[in-house]
């Protein structure tokens, strides 16, 4: 079995790990405000640009799931698409949002620009959800979303 047999097997585990737990905590209606105790804390607090250079304020995503994931399009697990979208589908109705964040933190697996992504993703993955502009994820100029 090669790596990227074992990147797109891992890719479904985690894509189904995931679905998995959606579905429990949709199912149990699990879905609580934000602790007022430490209201910093929450992702909930910052604006951040979308695919097309629009703010969106993620407060407006209060009282949903929120699925924050990075992305990336050149990678072993950018099938990922597939399954968030499905995922998001199913889901939405019940108060799940999915957030994509593309990433070119690992080994430049995201190098083009926000117009490249998005036609990416919309033409080979049909996605919906929501897509953002890229940030840096890890390193000294990770964005506090991700710290």
């Amino acid at each position: 079995m090669t790596w990227k047999h074992i990147a797109a097997v891992a890719a479904v585990v985690v894509v189904g790990l995931a679905y998995h737990r959606i579905s429990i905590v949709l199912g149990q209606d699990v879905v609580r405000e934000p602790s007022a105790a430490a209201p910093s804390d929450t992702p909930l607090k910052f604006t951040l640009k979308d695919i097309d250079g629009r703010d969106v304020n993620l407060a407006d995503y209060k009282g949903k799931v929120v699925l924050i994931v990075n992305v990336a399009s050149k990678c072993g697990f950018t099938s990922q698409y597939e399954g968030l979208e499905a995922v998001y589908k199913q889901y939405a109705p019940k108060g799940l949002v999915v957030l994509g964040f593309p990433a070119n933190n690992f080994n430049g697996q995201e190098p083009g620009s926000e117009a490249d992504i998005k036609a990416f993703c919309t033409s080979k993955y049909a996605v919906t959800f929501p897509m953002f502009s890229k940030i840096s994820v890890k390193g000294s100029d990770q964005h506090p979303l991700y710290k």
